[in-house]
């Protein structure tokens, strides 16, 4: 067990696609334990898997790492004390302790065939035994073994699994013990000389002096494996704490047919950094004090607690993460959120490519208008239609008007307002509070009867947003040079009465 020495932690993927949203969160976990800790976070790449592992992906999880707010102590880009940290550039160290595990009669030379293994497994399985290999080459004499590979035979190499038990303790779930007929002698080496990930974790963590080993549940039935080559090798045993499967809405493990499943997915739908991050920290971790949900980076450092992560699977719940990233939406100064919110009206088609100073201003306060009502960023599009998408037919024709247009005040409303609005151009705001209580007084309509059929002829909908942000934007709208034309107040207003009239 690590003794008083400094919490040093590593985050593990392989570069061998995106970065999936359960790599994301083991991540963070072990990010938030080294800074609560005052400890160390790697950043190791496992590269070993030669013909899935690019580049690319390499430089795109690094990237998304950052993104989500983590920064790391030693990795492949800032370097570190136990180098190297990708591990296609440590197999001679691989081989040199496999060596010496066979040296110490504590591994062997296993000649099986993959045919020969498999008839072995099919065997078990008809006879209802445990698929493990039998250890047939355990007994092998090394000089015997020596000889066969000179005379070019192939060979993997086994670690030897001692006679008893293999234990461990694990934060999340406590004490836990595997039988050593369960674990059988794992091949540490293939034969083709690639070392497997059982062994070569063993060894990156060792030199890297891991003294916490934080990782998702499914490397549990790894870690008796991983156990026996540090006992094998001499090597100090990390605490190891293994956290639950994250499960989408059907309760099956979360995959790509519950929707966005990669940091990259998210990003794109223009969920905010920190509220994902918030998000993921609340996947499996109870925060204690009540059920609070609202915790910025700072708040997560200072709560985190590896003993309060469950054991029990987590659920991805999309509306919570919406809910939070509104909330951070509503929370961002403009200056981040107005850049931000334009780049998706510019995807749209909605915004010039390059915004000069007049369209840039005109669009932070189209953003603004706009960001409260969304869930993630890349609805703003859809948003901005009641300043770019004006059809008054739709709106006349739209089942959640009918109410509107059943009420007997609504047509003089809409002349009254009409005869007012036509000559003005552009209107400004003052004007057209004052043309409202003109409409008022001579209709004798207040409330919904009056706001609502003039919401409808200005944007198609009897809901929106406040007129007095709304009208400055169309007017302005239409005087800019825009990829879509913004109508004026005046333009809506004569297209409305001419489908009235049809």
């Amino acid at each position: 067990m690590p003794g008083t020495e400094k919490v040093r932690v590593r985050f593990a993927p392989s570069p061998t696609g995106q970065l999936h949203i359960g790599n994301v969160r083991t991540a963070l976990f072990n990010w938030l334990f080294a800074r609560q800790k005052g400890g160390t976070f790697i950043v190791r790449i496992e590269d070993t898997d030669v013909e899935r592992s690019e580049a690319r992906y390499e430089t795109q999880l690094l990237e998304d790492l950052k993104w989500l707010g983590l920064d790391w102590d030693e990795g492949p880009d800032v370097g570190g004390p136990y180098p190297p940290y990708r591990q296609s550039d440590k197999m001679e160290s691989y081989r040199g302790y496999a060596a010496r595990l066979i040296q110490e009669r504590k591994a062997y030379y296993c000649f099986c065939s993959a045919e020969g293994l498999e008839r072995e497994r099919e065997l078990a399985l008809k006879e209802n035994r445990q698929p493990i290999y039998s250890g047939k080459c355990r007994m092998l004499d090394p000089a015997e073994a020596d000889r066969r590979r000179a005379a070019g035979e192939a060979a993997a190499i086994r670690l030897k699994i001692p006679e008893h038990p293999i234990r461990f303790h694990d934060i999340v779930r406590g004490d836990v013990e595997f039988s050593n007929e369960v674990v059988s002698d794992p091949i540490i080496v293939r034969s083709s000389g690639m070392p497997v990930y059982n062994y070569v974790v063993v060894i990156d963590d060792a030199d890297m002096k891991i003294t916490h080993v934080i990782r998702g549940d499914d490397h549990i039935s790894n870690t008796p494996k991983q156990v026996a080559v540090y006992e094998a090798l001499g090597l100090p045993v990390p605490e190891f704490a293994h956290l639950s499967t994250i499960l989408g809405p059907d309760r099956e493990r979360l995959s790509k047919r519950h929707g966005a499943t990669s940091v990259a997915n998210f990003r794109e739908m223009g969920i905010l950094p920190e509220a994902l991050m918030n998000y993921l920290a609340l996947l499996g971790w109870a925060p204690s004090g009540g059920d609070r949900e609202i915790f910025p980076k700072a708040e997560l450092i200072k709560e985190f607690s590896l003993e309060r992560v469950t054991p029990s699977p987590a659920v991805f719940d999309t509306e919570k993460l919406h809910w939070l990233n509104r909330h951070y939406i509503k929370q961002s100064p403009p200056e981040r959120i107005h850049p931000l919110g334009s780049s998706f009206l510019q995807r749209a088609g909605l915004l010039p490519a390059n915004l000069n100073g007049n369209v840039n201003g005109w669009a932070g306060r189209l953003v603004d208008l706009l960001a409260p009502y969304v869930d993630k960023l890349d609805q703003l599009p859809e948003r901005a239609g009641i300043v770019y998408h004006f059809n008054p037919a739709a709106a006349l024709a739209a089942p959640e008007n009918a109410e509107v247009f059943a009420s007997p005040k609504t047509v003089p409303v809409v002349e009254a307002f009409a005869q007012r609005a036509l000559p003005e151009s552009p209107l400004t705001v003052e004007r057209f509070n004052a043309i409202m209580n003109e409409v008022k007084a001579e209709t004798g309509t207040k409330g919904k009867e009056l706001f609502h059929p003039v919401r409808v002829v200005l944007i198609g909908a009897h809901s929106g947003p406040a007129f007095d942000k709304l009208i400055p934007l169309m007017e302005e709208g239409s005087r800019l040079e825009l990829p879509v034309h913004v109508k004026s107040v005046r333009e809506r207003v004569l297209e409305f009465a001419k489908a009235m009239e049809a």
